[in-house]
């Protein structure tokens, strides 16, 4: 933390004029005799001089103290437009501000909940070590809002502020039993599957239609004015599932659309934000109103009629965050906070400047030969492990403010579970240990009121550990172990009745869908909304596209029980089938040197860590394979070792090449000398797929190590692989290789036979 010794000094000065201004306690009892005895005069001047002393220690106490942080974090101008911008409003604001937050939802005084793990971070960039003090300027009450009857058009309104008692019963029934309906539908060349509570509303359930403009939404008045442009096709087809609130799993995320992704997702959060703080600033007024009224009657009781329901001022949570982003890196914040600020355009960005500092990095950039959607993840500043809280006021998007006192939390994984903290993690520890009580502390009430959740760039999150997601959600819209200082008189129904989850929306951007995310969503996405997942109306196929020409690629099939004996399945087919074929393209080595090159040359590429270790393990200890030489390549490989192991691929010292799938997400190594392309799993993403097969054989023959029609690829899948497959071989031959008697398909160029 950076010292300021005017900062300090200003302090001491306005604690002597506290000293002076404020009489000891513990004064001699004969003082008071004494002064008794002074000339009136003399005592009328004292006050008078005192009062003034406290006037003055108040004002130093204050204003100046906020003007001092802006510039420590800001430039000189920042600050000179600031005191003028200020300056001019000062006047006509405070007595508004002033009286408007005083009764918002969450306290500003709790400061406890951005990092219990601080102390174990040291120089942590991303926590806001500074009192939030600030006058906070409420969020801006659109002037033509008036107080109307409920708008059954508005989806926020039908959805959090008044849902419907009796569907909704039904619905929480049907989730609660297990019970649900699927619809499917197309639009824009998408597939979309709905899964909806089963009732008999749902019974008749038809698509949203498409959304073209912005004027089709129900958005505030600020933001409609904002943003007028026409939406595209993906915005079209996205825009009515998220503005209805249904949970939704995108699959069709690229580098091409991610940008409109991230405006569109913008749109609608900060229009959550809006309007659910909006409603607070004028259920405070209705209230204050009639307090006004019932002290003007003399505590008489209100008529009825001019008193509105008890239900209409439930409008809060426990706590003040509303929506988490989670992001893979520090430039994808710097991304989606872009595009926060293009679409709501603050006047005001408080600590922009360090954000900037910690977040942006221009420096960092990557060759342009690197595939579109590495340089989309990996360009510029791509550390992991960060949370950022922004704080929405009239006028002002305030940066790191604390995680209570926030209405959008951003984070990683990893960077919100140390946030959270664990009693299991040595950062906790480190932490605990610092303070007087031993104890690890573990705060994540500040979960408990969060109503939509975005993930962005999640295939990319499943390439981190996925656990730190799965545990974020369960933390999530738990009843708080604290007392935050919420007035259970305003929290919404289905808050004290423990129902939050049922509420919430997720919302899930990737460019693929796996298993871990229908899992994610069975498990803990439970919206009475329902949800849906959104993928291509068809997959064309990779495989015959891989760009070198006469390549065989054969695709063998083996069978399972059960998906838990999938893994002891894949093993014993893979050293049972494949290896002895491998084994047979590695022997000759005696027979000379051009031999030797032209039997070498085996890449085993396994998507699984857990496979990866068991393979190599195995390698290095079984005796089938003692004569097979062999290197392995792992995320955790250093550079000079993954050099070394590419090297002697190359020159044949290693005849096969142990090669992980994260190895390749995050290094993407360029590989040379490949012959034959064994996968050990379908990856993911059907990009790598491309690139292992088509890139690394083209590689080696453009360097004359392997010859035209040579070259070979081996992939073993099981019915659960039913994603993976499609996504490669194309939706028109995935049904038939799942479901046929023949085990073995060979595709070359653009025929399979």
């Amino acid at each position: 933390m950076r010292f300021d010794s005017q900062r300090v000094a200003a302090q001491e000065d306005i604690e002597d004029d506290s000293e002076e201004a404020t009489p000891s306690e513990e004064e001699d009892p004969d003082t008071d005799s004494e002064s008794c005895e002074e000339d009136s005069g003399t005592e009328k001047k004292k006050a008078y001089l005192n009062l003034i002393k406290s006037f003055e220690s108040r004002s130093a106490a204050a204003t100046p103290a906020a003007k001092r942080r802006r510039l420590s974090n800001g430039t000189a101008e920042e600050v000179v437009a600031y005191e003028k911008n200020g300056n001019d409003e000062e006047e006509n604001d405070d007595e508004e501000d002033s009286e408007e937050d005083s009764d918002e939802e969450g306290s500003d005084e709790d400061e406890d909940g951005d990092d219990v793990a601080d102390d174990a971070q040291g120089d942590d960039i991303d926590h806001m070590d500074e009192e939030d003090d600030d006058v906070e300027e409420p969020i801006l009450v659109d002037d033509d809002d008036e107080d109307e009857e409920l708008d059954t058009t508005d989806p926020f309104e039908t959805h959090f502020a008044r849902p419907d008692p009796k569907e909704t019963e039904l619905r929480l029934e049907a989730i609660q039993s297990d019970k649900w309906a699927t619809s499917k539908s197309r639009a824009n060349d998408t597939r979309q599957i709905f899964t909806l509570p089963r009732t008999d509303a749902t019974r008749d359930f038809s698509p949203p239609e498409l959304i073209k403009t912005p004027q089709q939404l129900k958005l505030k008045k600020r933001l409609a004015d904002i943003n007028t442009k026409p939406f595209d096709t993906v915005q079209q087809t996205l825009a009515p599932l998220l503005f209805n609130y249904h949970d939704t799993l995108f699959c069709e995320r690229t580098p091409q659309n991610g940008e409109a992704l991230r405006r569109l997702a913008s749109v609608h959060v900060i229009n959550h934000v809006l309007k659910t703080r909006d409603r607070v600033l004028k259920n405070n007024e209705k209230l204050a109103r009639l307090a006004r009224r019932k002290e003007e009657a003399g505590e008489m009781t209100v008529d009825d009629d001019d008193d509105d329901d008890d239900s209409t001022f439930r409008d809060q949570g426990y706590n003040r965050p509303k929506v988490l982003i989670l992001l893979p890196t520090r430039q994808s914040c710097a991304r989606m906070v872009d595009a926060i600020c293009a679409v709501y355009q603050p006047e005001q960005q408080e600590n922009r400047k360090r954000f900037d500092e910690a977040y942006v990095d221009k420096n960092a950039t990557i060759a342009a030969d690197r595939p579109a959607d590495f340089r989309d993840l990996f360009e510029g500043n791509d550390d992991d492990m960060f949370r950022l809280g922004l704080k929405f006021t009239r006028k002002t998007i305030k940066f790191f403010s604390q995680f209570y006192n926030s209405d959008i939390i951003i984070a990683s994984p990893l960077g919100l579970r140390i946030a959270m903290g664990s009693e299991d993690t040595l950062a906790t520890s480190l932490a605990a240990s610092k303070r007087k009580n031993s104890k690890p502390k573990t705060d994540f009430d500040f979960l408990s009121s969060i109503e939509v959740v975005l993930l962005d760039q999640t295939d990319a999150l499943l390439m981190q550990n996925w656990e730190h997601v799965e545990h974020i959600f369960s933390h999530l819209n738990l009843l708080p172990r604290d007392n935050h200082d919420y007035d259970i008189s305003r929290l919404r129904s289905w808050y004290l009745d423990d129902r939050a989850k049922f509420y919430r929306q997720t919302i899930v951007l990737s460019a693929v869908h796996t298993p871990a995310l229908a899992e994610l969503f069975r498990r803990f996405c439970h919206n009475v909304a329902g949800r849906v997942r959104v993928q291509a109306g068809e997959y064309k196929g990779v495989v015959g596209r891989i760009g070198v020409r006469g390549v065989k690629q054969t695709f063998s099939r083996f069978d399972v029980a059960a998906i838990d004996a999938e893994p002891d399945a894949r093993f014993d087919y893979f050293i049972k089938a494949v290896v002895p074929m491998m084994i047979a393209k590695t022997r000759g080595s005696s027979s000379g040197s051009t031999a030797a090159n032209r039997s070498s040359g085996v890449l085993v590429y396994i998507p699984s860590y857990l496979d990866f270790v068991r393979v190599r393990n195995w390698f290095a200890t079984s005796v089938a394979v003692a004569n097979v030489s062999f290197g392995a390549i792992s995320e955790y490989a250093s550079v000079s070792e993954a050099s070394r192991a590419m090297s002697h691929f190359l020159t044949g010292r290693h005849r096969v090449l142990l090669y992980s799938e994260r190895a390749h997400h995050f290094r993407r190594h360029q590989i040379n000398g490949v012959r034959t392309v064994i996968l050990y799993g379908l990856p993911e993403n059907p990009v790598f797929y491309t690139e292992i097969t088509g890139g690394f054989l083209a590689r080696s023959q453009r360097s004359q190590k392997l010859e035209p029609g040579q070259g070979a690829v081996r992939a073993m899948f099981s019915q659960y692989d039913a994603f993976r497959l499609e996504r490669i071989v194309g939706s028109a031959s995935v049904s038939q290789m799942l479901r046929s008697r023949s085990d073995t398909f060979v595709f070359e160029e653009d025929r399979a036979f």
